[in-house]
Order: C-alpha cells, then structure tokens, then sequence
C-alpha cells in the first residue's frame, strides 16, 4: 500500500495506485500518481525477462494435435495431427485463411482449450494433464495476450489495465504501481498513465494491450492479429515494438496475421489450412519487399486523358 499526499490540502492517503483525486479537497492527483509510479527504473531492456524459467530449447511443442468439434450431427475437424516446435526467443508467425484453424491452435497453446487428441507442451508440460488451478498458474505468468480488438477495460486507465494481471500473480500494490508506469514508459506512454481507453488513439490502446501482456514477465507473447484494427504507420510501430522485446529480452512471439510487415520481422512463417500445416518457411529465404507499391503509385504519373 503506497502513501501519497495531496499538494493542495496536505492530506495523506493509502492507496493501491488506482486514486486520481483527493477525497478531502478533489485536488486532481494524476502527476502525483505518475511521479510515485516512477521511482527508479530497472533496465528496459530486461523488463520482459524472467530468470526463473527453465532453459529448454523449445517453449511450445505441439505432437499430433487434434481438435474436433461437434456442432449437431457434424463434426468439424478444427485441428488435424498439428506438428509444431517453437525455439525459445523465436518470432512466429502464423498464416492461413479464415477457417484455417489459426485461432483453434492459438487457444491450444494460450491453454484456452483442450485437443481432443495429442499432446501440446509449453516449457515441456503437458496442459492437458493441468487441473483448473494449474492452468490459470500457467497462463498467468507464461503466457502473455494481445488481441486484434485491444480488449482494454474501458472503465480503468492505461495503469489499471497493465497492472490488472498483476493482482491475479499476487504482487504488492507497491510492486504493482512501479512495474505498471515502468512498462508504459517501455512502451511509450509514460505521459499517459491515467488516460482512459478513450482518451487514447487506437494506437496507443494496443501499446497499453502490449504492456499488459509484459505484466507478469511471460516467456510466451501471443498476439492474435495485432495491427488488424490499425492504420499502414500505427500497424508498423507496433510491429517495431515487439520486434525489439523480441530481441531485446527474449521473449518468444507467436502472432497469427496476414501483415506482410508482419513476415518480414519474423524468424520463421507457419502456413497453415485446413487444420494442417501445409509449410514453414524462414524469412531468410523468402523475397519479400515492403512497402515499394505505396511509393510505386506515387512516383507513376497521371494518365492523360
């Protein structure tokens, strides 16, 4: 529990982080919010790190990994026999059309859902073989998420969103208020602490999603369509921006996409359909060029007419 005082008033009050205002005078409290939240920061660079997990080679495996769904008297086949290792610190991508059984393997891996056949490992642990309690263990310090639609709560400011995750991991309020402005500087958004989502640019709501997927130092990002709800330069930002944490702190990324931005920071690119992986393919041999149509288009003079 953090000790603020009120500039105007002098009153004193215990907080976990979350007051804005005083309540004896309604003196506007934010700077004194974020000046507390600052303290001294750790590296940045290691913000994503945690030394406390293990060392294998491979974060996920998934071996023979079946889904079927059964929807009245048919039955779709989601998931069909899914081979798939992912290297500790590796850049993932994940392509294939809608239908294609991205978002099944995503909820596998995220611990959502169970296979109905097959084994999925993450740092070589058998989900299905985890009860309720162990499972909401893992996905809470392993595994951090970004969705396509940010998912912020729209209620709460950009500190409360990051921090949320942290109430579930058991931290202090104290911990929680120095880690929460400490991602958001990370971030970017060290001058948007209090901000609700919105009062933030779409952009600047998936940088918050982006901070509250580091909140628990998870060795897994998976990032379901990250820049599907972004413009052309705001998309290529955020793909900066985990590319770095990518590199920066070895956190492993697994983004599903069809952003061609997207490939091209990628270490490897997983095609996927009909429930199978059709190919894998390394950014290394692939010719991909970025970017040249835009300024193709205007360099091209106007036909006359």
């Amino acid at each position: 529990m953090a000790v603020i005082k009120c500039p105007e008033c002098g009153h004193e009050i215990e907080t976990t982080g979350l007051v804005t205002v005083c309540p004896k005078c309604n003196a506007d409290l934010k700077e004194v919010m974020a000046e507390a939240g600052r303290g001294v920061r750790a590296d940045m660079k290691e913000i994503a790190r945690d030394d406390s997990v293990t060392t294998h080679e491979f974060i996920v495996r998934t071996k023979g990994l079946v889904k079927i769904y059964i929807m009245g008297e048919v039955e779709v086949r989601a998931l069909n026999g899914v081979e798939l290792d992912v290297r500790r610190g590796e850049y993932l991508s994940i392509m294939g059309p809608s239908g294609s059984g991205k978002s099944t393997l995503f909820n596998m891996v995220g611990g959502l859902d169970k296979p109905t056949e097959g084994t999925c490992f993450i740092e070589e642990v058998d989900m299905a073989q985890l009860d309720a309690f162990e499972l909401a263990w893992l996905r809470c310090r392993k595994i951090g998420y970004i969705f396509q639609t940010f998912n912020l709560i729209p209620v709460m400011t950009a500190l409360e969103n990051v921090t949320l995750p942290m109430i579930f991991a058991g931290m202090s309020s104290d911990e929680m208020m120095e880690r929460g402005a400490m991602l958001l500087d990370l971030v970017g958004l060290g001058d948007r602490l209090h901000h609700k989502p919105y009062e933030l640019s779409g952009g600047q709501q998936q940088r918050v999603a982006v901070a509250r997927a580091l909140a628990n130092s998870p060795a897994i990002i998976l990032a379901d369509e990250p820049t599907g709800n972004l413009d052309l330069q705001t998309g290529k930002e955020i793909i900066d921006l985990l590319k770095e944490l990518n590199i920066e702190s070895g956190v492993t990324v697994i983004s599903a996409t069809h952003d061609l931005k997207m490939i091209d920071v990628s270490d490897r690119i997983v095609h996927i359909r009909d429930g199978e992986v059709e190919r894998i393919e390394k950014r290394a041999d692939l010719d991909l060029e970025i970017g040249t149509l835009g300024s193709e288009v205007e360099d091209a003079e106007p036909e006359s007419e």
